[in-house]
C-alpha cells in the first residue's frame, strides 16, 4: 500500500532569546505564512531565558491566537538547541518546522518546506541563497559544513540554517536520545531515510546583533564535532602516526648531516632538540584537549540533569499553565 505523505497538521518551533525588537513582526509573518498553507497549524515560541520583553510579547500573542500561538517559558537560558528540544516536547503536528526568531530566515518560506515534505521526505533542509552574513561567518560555515559532511557521510550543504522540517517520527526518535550536547540537524539525519535540501531566501537581521560571539561560535563547533562523531580522535591517531614518521625521518636526516658536517652544523643539536620538543608538546596538548572534550561529554551525560526546565506554557486551551522538565 502506498504511504500517504499528506500533511494535515504541522507545528512551527521558534527558539527566542532577547528578540523583542523583531518578535511581533516575526509572529505576524509566521501566522500569515501558516494560514497560506490552508492547513491546521500551531506556532510554539520557546523563550530561552530572555532578559528583555520577549516573554511579554509571546504571552500577548498567545492570548490573541489561542491554541495557534503557544508560549513556552523556560526558567533560564539553556541554549538554542535545548530550547528547540523543549519545543519538540510540546508539538502536536505531523510535521515540525524550526526557524530562528531573528527574521534572517523569512517565515514566508515555511509553505515551501511543508510542500516538499509531502513528497515523502523525512527531513527537509535548506540552503541559504545570497547570504547576508559577514565574510567570517560565511567562511566558518563552509569549513564546518565540509567537516560535518565528511564526518557523517550525509551530503547536505548548509547545516547552519535552522529553517528545516522534520516528520513527527524523526522528532520522536530524537526525543528518545538522552545526550546533553547535541546538534539537531545532524541528529535528525541519523534517523532519516530520505532527506533533501531546497534553496531559500536569506535576509539581514531585522534588529539587534547576532547572539553568537566568536567564543560561542567556537564552543558550538566543539559541541558539534564531539557530540556527533569520534572522527577528531581518529584524526588525532592518524596525526600521531604521521608525526612519528616525520620524527624518525628528521632524526635520520640530522644524524646524516652531523656525520657529514660535524657537530657544529646544528649547534650541537640544541636548537633542533628544542624544535622537535615543542612540536611534540603541541600535539600532546591537542590530544589532551580532545580527550578532555569527550570525557566532559561523558561527565555531563552520566549526571543525567535535565536539558531544560519549562516554567510556564501559555496558549493551550486545554492546558494554560504547566510546569515540566525534560526527561
Amino acid at each position: 500500500m502506498k504511504k500517504d505523505y499528506k500533511i494535515k497538521y504541522f507545528s512551527v518551533v521558534v527558539p527566542v532569546y532577547n528578540e523583542d525588537a523583531c518578535l511581533e513582526e516575526l509572529i505576524k509573518r509566521c501566522v500569515d505564512a501558516c494560514e497560506a498553507t490552508k492547513k491546521k497549524y500551531e506556532i510554539i515560541l520557546v523563550d530561552d531565558g530572555s532578559q528583555d520583553k520577549s516573554a511579554d510579547i509571546m504571552q500577548a500573542a498567545s492570548k490573541k491566537h489561542p491554541d495557534k500561538v503557544v508560549s513556552c517559558i523556560l526558567n533560564r537560558n539553556y541554549g538554542q538547541h535545548n530550547a528547540i528540544l523543549a519545543g519538540f516536547s510540546l508539538v502536536r503536528g505531523d510535521l515540525i518546522v524550526t526557524i530562528d526568531a531573528d527574521l534572517q530566515n523569512p517565515p514566508e518560506e515555511i509553505p515551501k518546506l511543508v510542500e516538499q515534505s509531502e513528497k515523502g521526505y523525512d527531513v527537509v533542509g535548506t540552503v541559504r541563497q545570497n547570504r547576508q552574513d559577514t565574510l567570517f561567518r560565511k567562511i566558518a560555515s563552509k569549513i564546518v559544513n565540509w567537516i560535518v559532511k565528511k564526518s557523517t557521510g550525509v551530503d547536505m550543504n548548509d547545516y547552519g540554517c535552522m529553517l528545516r522540517a522534520y516528520r513527527r517520527e524523526i522528532v520522536d526518535a530524537m526525543m528518545q536520545c538522552d545526550e546533553r550536547s547535541t546538534f539537531i540537524p545532524v541528529l535528525a539525519n541519523s534517523f532519516a531515510r530520505n532527506a533533501c535540501e531546497i534553496p531559500v531566501a536569506h535576509s539581514e537581521r531585522a534588529a539587534g546583533e547576532s547572539k553568537y560571539s566568536l567564543g560561542k561560535l567556537i564552543n558550538l563547533q566543539f559541541n558539534l564535532l564531539t557530540s556527533m562523531t569520534t572522527f577528531p580522535l581518529r584524526m588525532l591517531s592518524i596525526l600521531g602516526i604521521v608525526t612519528s614518521a616525520a620524527g624518525f625521518a628528521l632524526s635520520a636526516y640530522i644524524l646524516t648531516m652531523r656525520l657529514i658536517h660535524g657537530p657544529d652544523w646544528a649547534v650541537d643539536g640544541v636548537f633542533t632538540l628544542f624544535a622537535i620538543s615543542f612540536i611534540f608538546s603541541g600535539f600532546q596538548l591537542i590530544g589532551m584537549g580532545l580527550l578532555g572534550e569527550y570525557i566532559g561529554r561523558i561527565y555531563f551525560d552520566v549526571r543525567g540533569r535535565p536539558r531544560y526546565f519549562v516554567e510556564r506554557i501559555l496558549g493551550r486551551k486545554d492546558n494554560k499553565t504547566k510546569t515540566k522538565k525534560s526527561t
